[in-house]
């Protein structure tokens, strides 16, 4: 496996799980996409290697593994085997390292070294019903397998941190916010790409974005509702772009977003290069999710200029701050008055994009891989 970073005179060497990598992924697989590339840059003295024996990150998208087929396949089967396996043969098979940091993928990580992991929400927790019986399952096993005899926990906002305390019973002083970062893609779209994209994709008039997977976390019914009811002037200037894949659920507003409403455009999954041009060509971006552990997709909007509408639940204030307007995810009225509100106020709008734009600079993948490195090599005691 190739050593990402200087080896000689390590001060933490460091075994990542990067298997979300070779997987069908959103949120997940693009932090660990860009974390990892942000950490082998701010190695320094470290070293960075990553499991199952990937040599490099490739292309990234999410719907496909970041390697080839052939590459995938014995590296999935390897993971599998090691699921299943009574034996913890990752002991044998993975290389010396100081520290393991684990994905929610291994269920027997190596206990050779020392193990941290990453909280990213805590949803299957608080609202199992918006999460496949699978997937609620499968947290369970993280929780008593990653998450409590692990040696140090990073969590992506200090609401996940302040829940996985509170429901988990975990010990506060194992648990570090460690923001995401947004794409440097996002801070620097180019105007007149963004306006090309856009025509590229026959988006003619100015728009409202939401971009995320369909699935019931995400609320996109309650949103296409509340877009439905704002008056018939305001949706014969301005139409709602989706853009994200089918997740999984109720597919009753996953057909009416295929089934033609006037001024509603469903784009279904678009790849990710254009996804910084079509955020920024539009009005505002819309996000009114029941839960989320940061909200990746509104930090980007506000990296690229757009002002928000979020929901007020869970990290979303945290990340959006006094830099949009935030709505009762539950409310069709507050939704609704918070688009129309936004749409017909160029001031507000120009008043909200500065103040985003400041508030994600905050959140780059820089400052989080030095972060990042700070907490390993405190959990390997090199401090």
């Amino acid at each position: 496996m190739r050593k990402i970073g200087k080896d000689e005179g390590a001060s933490v060497s460091l075994l990542l799980d990067a298997s979300p990598l070779l997987l069908r992924s959103a949120g997940v697989k693009n932090y660990v996409y860009y974390w990892v590339r942000s950490l082998a840059e701010h190695a320094g003295a470290n070293r960075l290697e990553l499991f199952p024996f990937l040599r490099g990150l490739g292309t990234f998208a999410h719907e496909k593994s970041v390697l080839s087929h052939a590459a995938t396949l014995p590296r999935l089967g390897l993971l599998y085997a090691a699921n299943i396996c009574p034996f913890p043969f990752l002991n044998w098979l993975t290389p010396a390292s100081d520290i393991f940091h684990a994905s929610h993928q291994v269920l027997h990580p190596p206990r050779k070294a020392r193990m941290t992991s990453t909280i990213y929400d805590m949803t299957c927790w608080l609202m199992p019903e918006v999460h496949a019986a699978a997937n609620v399952k499968a947290a369970d096993r993280i929780a008593n397998g990653v998450f409590r005899p692990a040696q140090g926990l990073i969590a992506i906002s200090e609401c996940t941190r302040a829940d996985a305390v509170r429901v988990l019973n975990l010990p506060p002083e194992k648990i570090e916010v460690i923001y995401p970062g947004i794409a440097p893609a996002f801070f620097d779209v180019d105007a007149d790409a963004a306006r090309e994209t856009a025509r590229r994709y026959s988006l003619v008039k100015p728009y409202a974005l939401y971009v995320g997977s369909i699935e019931p976390r995400k609320n996109v019914a309650t949103m296409l509702d509340a877009w439905l009811d704002l008056p018939g002037d305001v949706r014969e200037e301005f139409d709602l772009v989706v853009i994200g894949p089918w997740g999984w659920g109720d597919r009753t507003v996953y057909d009416r977003l295929q089934a033609g409403i006037a001024g509603v455009r469903y784009l279904g999954y678009v790849p990710e290069p254009d996804l910084p041009a079509l955020t920024a060509a539009a009005t505002i971006f819309v996000y009114l999710s029941l839960y989320e552990g940061f909200g990746l997709p509104v930090g980007q909007a506000m990296a690229a200029g757009v002002p928000v509408v979020a929901s007020l639940a869970s990290a979303l204030p945290e990340v959006v701050g006094d830099a949009g307007l935030l709505a009762d995810p539950r409310s069709r009225a507050e939704i609704r008055g918070g688009m129309e509100r936004l749409l017909l106020s160029p001031s507000l709008r120009a008043q909200l994009t500065e103040r985003g734009k400041k508030r994600a600079a905050a959140f780059t993948w820089d400052e989080c891989a030095r972060k990042s490195w700070k907490f390993f090599e405190r959990v390997a005691g090199h401090d």
